[in-house]
């Protein structure tokens, strides 16, 4: 006998076993007959289900467990030192839980990385580069889902190119252009440390990780039905409004969730504001610089010499306040993140 056929038949055994036994049975009792009625086949396959149905919430519990800690292990190290006076640091009984808790910490590396300012400056760059980035980039995507036209398959390959390429190969022919941006013999600006030089790339569809961006739009506006445009047509519209009006309410979670990656990146970003930037400062270049801005803001002498172990505190209130922002907005945005990732092209 198959296993598929014992396994049909303990099912019809378990019904007639049930109209047999009546309502006044106990459970332990009813399974007591069901099982003498059961074929040597039937027993060992409700074996081992049985052993499986005990021993995989064990293991799922440690895989869960695991990715847990790892994840989580940073942030309470990172929440544990910024609270902790820099004693604590050559204290070997001091492991998670401070002995002196302390907020002269986070104080003193928010002025150490003027924070608030720095601040204010990043999300000028971030949010507005963010919003040009996914306007220009939904535009591109869309381009490449729903028209045809010459070259479309070499530019696509160039967009996976964009996708493919790191950065840094790119980086000194960038900051040539914009140190001479013009046309040669007319004239010429100079647009390195200006903000222009994150918002210019970003305006053309060009900005960091422009090129997936393209892909995820082209991929969900791939997915939309072909009616939507036809009925949009029939009314009078052209294809750009046939985009504004149809096929942007229709992605407001691919939008969304193109918006959270781009905001995510510039935040993160430090090589190419780096290559641009002097005296513009971002949260990711004070965070980068930070053992020098301490030296300098704090003991007002760039050669003092601090402890590495020491220092920790200082970079781990540093990475706290770097990351909070991106947290509490992810908080807000995660039912709607997570609803973009579904609907995009990400997962097909």
């Amino acid at each position: 006998m198959s296993e598929n056929t014992s396994i049909n038949a303990a099912g019809e055994a378990v019904v007639k076993a049930e109209h047999e036994i009546g309502s006044g049975m106990s459970k332990k009792e009813a399974k007591r007959i069901r099982m003498e009625t059961m074929s040597r086949e039937e027993l060992a396959y409700l074996r081992r289900k049985s052993i499986a149905e005990k021993v995989w919430p064990f293991f799922r519990f440690v895989i869960l467990f695991g990715l847990g800690f790892v994840i989580m292990y940073p942030l309470i190290y990172m929440v544990s030192c910024t609270f902790r006076e820099r004693s604590d640091m050559n204290d070997p009984t001091v492991m998670w839980i401070p002995r002196h808790y302390t907020l002269s910490i986070i104080k003193e590396t928010i002025q150490a990385m003027d924070f608030w300012k720095t601040l204010r400056t990043t999300l000028v760059l971030n949010i507005g580069c963010s919003l040009v980035q996914v306007i220009s980039c939904a535009i591109t995507g869309y381009g490449f889902a729903r028209f045809k036209f010459k070259g479309k398959n070499l530019l696509f390959g160039i967009v996976i190119m964009m996708i493919l390429v790191p950065t840094q190969v790119i980086s000194l022919p960038l900051y040539v252009q914009f140190r001479y941006f013009g046309i040669r013999g007319l004239f010429t600006v100079n647009l390195i440390d200006n903000m222009l030089t994150m918002y210019l790339p970003a305006l053309t569809a060009n900005g960091i990780r422009s090129g997936l961006m393209i892909l995820i739009f082209r991929q969900f506006f791939k997915g939309l039905p072909r009616e939507l445009e036809d009925a949009a047509y029939i009314d009078g519209c052209g294809p750009f409004k046939t985009f504004i009006r149809v096929m942007v309410p229709n992605a407001a979670s691919s939008f969304l969730t193109v918006f959270l990656f781009s905001v995510v990146w510039y935040w993160n970003d430090y090589y190419v504001s780096t290559t641009f930037f002097t005296n513009t400062k971002t949260v990711a270049l004070m965070l980068t610089n930070l053992d020098s801005e301490l030296k300098i803001r704090l003991f007002n002498d760039p050669t003092v010499q601090i402890s590495p172990r020491e220092e920790i505190v200082w970079k781990e209130a540093g990475c706290l306040l770097s990351i909070a922002p991106i947290l509490v907005m992810y908080t807000f945005l995660q039912k709607y993140f997570t609803e973009g990732i579904e609907r995009s092209g990400l997962v097909a």
